[in-house]
């Protein structure tokens, strides 16, 4: 699978230079500008995998296009400057930026660059699907349990009646029990 970028540097030639590499190292570039506002749109509208910003830029610079583009999860960021010192590294890394070059760059050092990046993006985006998971497992769990507390208060059930009730409910529907349990909350649903 060839790896979609969108390239947002201000210098023209840099911007070319980048483009011309990155197309003979397999990568394909379906955007480029020298704004950030305009990287922005970019990335929202070609849902690219990663996104190669420059921090100085007209319009949004680099550091706050890639906490926009991080912020939404769209895409790994790499950001590339002329300044190394540790403010702007920090503050890159603080934008959600996933890899820093600073210019000039031997072109050994982007591709490793490129694949750390999309490699800690991956990671990123597993985890934060696994907690999303998990909380709704929680959530789950939470309504069930309070569906059961109102079984056993209002109809005199015992705890294991109410979930066995809520249980089979939901195998009988052929429905989650979150859902069974939604409606014994909302007063929808009552043992007869």
């Amino acid at each position: 699978m060839t790896i979609r970028v969108v390239i947002a540097e201000d210098e023209a030639i840099i911007r070319m230079d980048l483009r011309e590499t990155l197309e003979e190292e397999g990568y394909e570039v379906v955007g480029e500008t020298g704004r950030g506002d305009d990287a922005v749109r970019l990335v929202r509208e070609l849902q690219p995998d990663l996104a190669v910003l420059d921090v100085k830029m007209p319009g949004l610079d680099g550091l706050a296009a890639a906490a926009t583009i991080t912020s939404e999860k769209l895409c790994a960021v790499l950001m590339l400057t002329a300044f190394s010192q540790r403010e702007v590294i920090e503050q890159a890394r603080d934008a959600g930026a996933l890899a820093f070059l600073v210019k000039p760059f031997q072109r050994s050092d982007l591709v490793p660059a490129i694949e750390v990046a999309i490699g800690r993006f991956r990671e990123l985006r597993d985890l934060t699907g696994e907690i999303d998971a998990l909380g709704e497992q929680l959530e789950s769990r939470k309504r069930v349990d309070r569906a059961k507390g109102l079984l056993i208060d209002e109809c005199a059930m015992s705890e294991s009646d109410a979930f066995a009730f809520i249980q089979k409910t939901a195998m009988s529907e052929r429905t989650r029990m979150r859902d069974v349990a939604d409606r014994i909350i909302d007063g929808s649903l009552r043992p007869v």
